[in-house]
């Protein structure tokens, strides 16, 4: 070497450092035996996943979905008269709290029936009077559950003219029932929807009182049923979706029951 030449540093080669597997230090032997022992996945493919137990399926559970028809009506007596000595007939039933809720008479529509000849018979049955059906006042409808069905329920309403009979409770669906002046009708009606029928119910007096008969709306068409339907007899709640409902699920109005 030359003076004018300088001495290069000589580059020290690294140890390549591995990563250990954790736990206790194994010796070679016990290592390849531990190897071998080992099951190899087959060809190329990834030791196989533990499978994830199935989510129930979505449709598993689901309640079948039923709709029922009913009708009745707000009967009343003294339509000629002042309205301070109009009343009206109402049905009481005890709800599960020992309350007496008052509603209006209603009932399945039956195989072979209009809505008003379904309204005229459930008052009959139920009050033991008869009317005469003069204009629709409205439809509710409503859902619940019951013996394992998700029941839609729709109930139509007529108002009523007083044409004979006397009050009876023997119904066995009926606790009591009443004549009740139809000015206390938004105080003693249980449901707010029935006490929206009898805001309707008291402008169609009105019109009858002022104008007579041909005042008032034509009855909208109602054909005959034509099938049978389901007759749910659930436990009644009382409370403000009616009387005959397991669970609430309703859509507009409360409810009222059968």
């Amino acid at each position: 070497m030359s003076d004018g030449e300088q001495a290069k540093p000589r580059r020290r080669r690294g140890r390549r450092r591995g990563r250990r597997a954790a736990g206790p230090p194994q010796n070679a032997p016990e290592a390849a035996a531990a190897a071998e022992a080992a099951p190899a996945p087959p060809g190329d493919q990834a030791p196989a996943k533990p499978r994830r137990p199935r989510p129930h399926q979505k449709n598993q559970g689901r309640l079948r979905t039923v709709h029922e028809t009913s009708a009745g009506g707000l009967v009343i007596d003294g339509l000629d008269g002042p309205f301070e000595e109009q009343v009206a007939a109402l049905i009481g039933r005890i709800d599960r709290r020992g309350r007496m809720l008052w509603s209006l008479p209603k009932g399945h529509i039956e195989q072979g029936e209009t809505a008003e000849q379904t309204a005229i018979r459930e008052v009959a049955e139920e009050t033991g009077i008869e009317g005469k059906v003069l204009a629709a006042l409205g439809s509710i409808d409503y859902w619940f559950v019951t013996e394992g069905r998700r029941v839609h329920k729709t109930v139509h309403h007529y108002l009523m003219r007083f044409s004979g009979g006397e009050l009876s409770d023997e119904d066995v669906e009926v606790t009591e029932v009443a004549w009740v002046p139809v000015r206390e009708l938004p105080s003693r009606l249980a449901y707010a929807d029935e006490r929206k029928l009898a805001e309707v119910a008291g402008e169609l007096i009105q019109k009858l009182q002022t104008d007579g008969p041909s005042a008032l709306p034509p009855l909208p068409r109602s054909a005959p049923r034509r099938r049978p339907q389901t007759h749910s007899r659930a436990r009644r709640r009382g409370q403000s979706r009616g009387p005959d409902e397991s669970a609430p699920g309703r859509a507009g109005g409360c409810g009222q029951g059968p």
